[in-house]
Order: C-alpha cells, then sequence, then structure tokens
C-alpha cells in the first residue's frame, strides 16, 4: 500500500513540475540538443511512472493485501449476487477481473492527462482568449468599439 501511495505521489510531484517548466519557459524558444536529452528522459521516466509502475502497484496491492483473486466472486455487498450463487445477476464477475478493470481505467485516466499535458505544452504561450481580454492598440489603449 505505501509502494502505491508513493507512486502515485512522485507520479503527481513529476506532473507538477511540468506544470512549473511550462510557466517558466517562453513559447518559441530554441531547444538545445541537452535541454531536449533531459527533457526526452523525463517524459519517458514520467511515461514509465504512470504506464508501468503506478498499475503495477495496484494490482500488487489488490492481489496480495486484499485479495481480488479469481475464485472470489464479486457480490458488491449483496446487491448483484450472481445466478451461480443463488441470485439474480445473469453471471459471475470475479475480484480480479474488477482489479484488472480498475488497471484499465488508470490507464484511460493517464492517457487523458498526458494528452491534456501535451496540448497544455503546446499552446503555453497564446494568451487566453474570452471576454475578459480586450484587444489594445498600438499605444496600450484599450479599443472600444463606440456605437
Amino acid at each position: 500500500m505505501v509502494a502505491l501511495l508513493l507512486s502515485i505521489i512522485v507520479t503527481a510531484a513529476l506532473t507538477g513540475v511540468v506544470y512549473l517548466y511550462a510557466n517558466r519557459r517562453a513559447a518559441g524558444t530554441p531547444v538545445t540538443w541537452g535541454e531536449a536529452a533531459v527533457g526526452s528522459a523525463y517524459a519517458f521516466f514520467l511515461a514509465f511512472m504512470v504506464f508501468g509502475i503506478v498499475p503495477h502497484q495496484w494490482l500488487t496491492v489488490a492481489e496480495n493485501e486484499w485479495s481480488f483473486r479469481a475464485d472470489r466472486i464479486f457480490t458488491a455487498g449483496g446487491l448483484i449476487t450472481p445466478q451461480s450463487q443463488g441470485g439474480w445477476f445473469p453471471f459471475d464477475i470475479t475480484l480480479r477481473a474488477v482489479s484488472d478493470t480498475i488497471a484499465s481505467v488508470i490507464y484511460i485516466i493517464a492517457l487523458g492527462i498526458m494528452i491534456k499535458m501535451f496540448v497544455d505544452w503546446q499552446n503555453r504561450g497564446e494568451a487566453k482568449k474570452g471576454a475578459d481580454v480586450v484587444p489594445t492598440s498600438t499605444y496600450g489603449r484599450p479599443l472600444v468599439k463606440r456605437g
């Protein structure tokens, strides 16, 4: 359990560092080969944590500490008792299937977060568009349409 929590904390910290660095680095700044090498190693390590370590630690905790094994049936506290156990639900769901489904959800959420990070990195230098942004003239005065 400690390893799972630590892997989640480390992954969240690594993700936060990406956003802190994105706020410091101006868009369009040329990248040196050293920065590219460090950035690619960092991105690989983050992907390794997200898609390798965190799901593995989840499956380890689920199987070893919480006994989510294939011989145990998921009943949701008696709400979905399968027909093989005398209930109404048409098929058996094992606790291993539940833990594998949660691992798949971890992968899907991580992929969505990584795509959002990529988009945020690419759009880090663009101004926010909305009603609160008023275009200005070359002298710095707001352009207001009189009508």
